[in-house]
C-alpha cells in the first residue's frame, strides 16, 4: 500500500519554533511505538512514544525528515514540507515476499564481494569502523553484465571509533559496474555520540577539512578562495589509448564464442585489445579554465544558493592537517594537495548553510572527494571543533 502524509496546520496564532510535531500510525490507523524519526544524516533525533506521538525540534529548514521502522516501509520527506506542522504520518508493513530475480541474492557472492563493498562503502580502516550486523546484508553478481548489488534488509549499524559515532544507514541502493567501474549507493543516516575525547575531536577536523562537506559550505558562505579552495573548468575528450568501438565489438564477440576465456591463450590482438580496455580510461580529462569565479558556477537567488555547471570541475585544496600538541590543536606545515573532480547533467543543486545539497546521489565525484566513505562522514550539524 501507499505510504500516506497527511498535514494538518496548527490553528495557533504564529508559532516561532522550528519543529515537526504529530503521529505515526500504521494503515490500519494503529498507533506505532518506537518508530525512529531523524534529520537525514544528523544527530538530531526523536522516538515516537508509546500513543504514536513525537516532537521534533529542528535548527534548519533544510534537508529530510525520515521515518523509520524495523519491518516497516521507510518513509522521506523535505523538511520545508512539514515544518511547522501537526502531522499524521502512516506507514505500512514490508512485503515479506521476495521479488523473483533473475540474478539472485547468494551465500557465494556474498563471500565473493564483501571486501571490495566495504572498501568502496566503509572504506580502509577495518580495525575502527565496523558494521554491527555485517552478516544481515545481501549480494547479487550479475556475471554477464559484471554488475554487483546489495541490500540491507535492515538497519545497518556502524560503528565509527575512529570518529566517535555510531551510524544508524539505511541502505536504500548499492550498485557496482565493473565496466565502466562506476559505483553509486543511497541511503539515510541518522548519528549518535558515543566516544568524546581529543584524539577523536582530532580525527574530526582533519575528516572535515578539505572535504565535500566543507567544500559546499565554503560555497554557502560565499568564501570559496579565502577558504583555500581553487576550482577549474574541465571537459572530457576521448582518450586515443582507449580501444575503438570496433576493436571492443570484436573483443565482445570473441567473448561470446569462447565459453571458458582463458587470457593466456587468446589470440594476440583479443589479448591487446583486453590490454588496453583494462589499462586505459575511455575519456581524458583536460582543464580549459583555470581559477574560474564562483559565479561560473554558483547561483544566488532570494537567499537561496544553487550549484550549477555545465562541463566538469575540478575543485583542488591545499590540506594541512591538525596534530595534537599537548592540549592544542595545531596545523602542520607540510600539505597535502587534495584534487577532486565534480560531474553533473547541468541541473542546479541547492545547497543549504549546513553544506547539505537536494538529490546529492546526481552529483558524481572522483578523486579526493570520493575518498569520503562512510569512515570519514560527519554529521550535517558537525562545526569545526566538536
Amino acid at each position: 500500500m501507499k505510504i500516506i502524509l497527511l498535514f494538518f496546520l496548527l490553528t495557533s496564532s504564529v508559532f516561532y519554533a522550528q519543529l515537526v510535531k504529530g503521529t505515526v500510525v500504521d494503515d490500519a490507523g494503529r498507533r506505532i511505538t518506537g518508530a525512529n524519526i531523524y534529520l537525514d544524516g544528523t544527530k538530531t533525533g526523536t522516538i515516537s512514544k508509546e500513543d504514536g506521538s513525537f516532537i521534533l525540534n529542528l535548527s534548519t529548514q533544510y534537508g529530510n525528515i525520515v521515518f523509520q521502522k524495523d519491518d516497516y516501509e521507510t518513509f522521506t520527506v523535505g523538511v520545508s514540507e512539514v515544518i511547522n506542522k501537526t502531522l499524521k504520518v502512516v506507514i505500512t508493513k514490508t512485503n515479506a515476499i521476495e521479488e523473483i530475480r533473475l540474478t539472485p541474492y547468494t551465500s557465494e557472492a556474498y563471500r565473493n564481494y564483501i571486501n571490495y563493498f566495504l572498501d568502496t562503502f566503509i572504506g580502509n580502516n577495518r580495525e575502527e569502523v565496523k558494521i554491527k550486523n555485517q552478516k544481515s546484508l545481501k549480494f547479487s553478481y550479475d556475471k554477464k553484465n559484471k554488475i554487483l548489488k546489495v541490500k540491507a534488509p535492515n538497519i545497518l549499524i556502524i560503528e565509527n571509533k575512529k570518529l566517535g559515532y555510531e551510524i544508524s544507514y539505511d541502505l536504500i541502493s548499492f550498485s557496482a559496474d565493473f565496466n565502466s567501474k562506476m559505483v553509486s549507493y543511497t541511503g539515510t543516516s541518522f548519528f549518535k555520540e558515543i566516544k568524546a575525547s581529543n584524539t577523536v575531536k582530532l580525527n574530526r577536523m582533519n575528516a572535515y577539512e578539505g572535504s565535500l562537506l566543507h567544500f559546499f559550505r565554503t560555497i554557502y558562505d560565499h568564501k570559496i578562495a579565502e577558504s583555500g579552495f581553487i576550482v577549474n573548468q574541465v571537459v572530457r575528450i576521448p582518450n586515443p589509448q582507449y580501444p575503438s568501438e570496433e576493436e571492443l565489438n570484436t573483443l565482445k564477440n570473441y567473448l561470446e564464442l569462447v565459453t571458458q576465456p582463458d587470457f593466456n591463450n587468446f589470440p594476440e590482438n583479443i589479448k591487446e585489445i583486453a590490454r588496453k580496455k583494462n589499462a586505459q580510461s575511455q575519456y581524458m580529462l583536460a582543464v580549459v579554465k583555470t581559477k574560474i569565479p564562483d559565479s561560473d558556477y554558483v547561483k544566488r537567488s532570494n537567499g537561496q544558493v544553487f550549484l550549477q555547471f555545465k562541463d566538469i570541475l575540478q575543485v583542488n585544496y591545499s590540506k594541512f592537517y591538525y596534530e595534537l600538541k599537548g592540549k592544542e590543536f595545531i596545523k602542520r606545515k607540510n600539505q597535502n594537495v587534495l584534487s577532486s573532480f565534480l560531474h553533473s547533467d547541468g541541473e542546479p543543486f541547492e545547497i543549504s548553510k549546513e553544506g547539505n545539497i537536494t538529490t546529492p546521489d546526481q552529483l558524481i565525484n572522483e578523486g579526493d572527494f570520493s575518498k569520503n566513505k562512510i569512515e570519514n562522514m560527519l554529521p550535517l550539524d558537525y562545526q569545526l571543533g566538536d
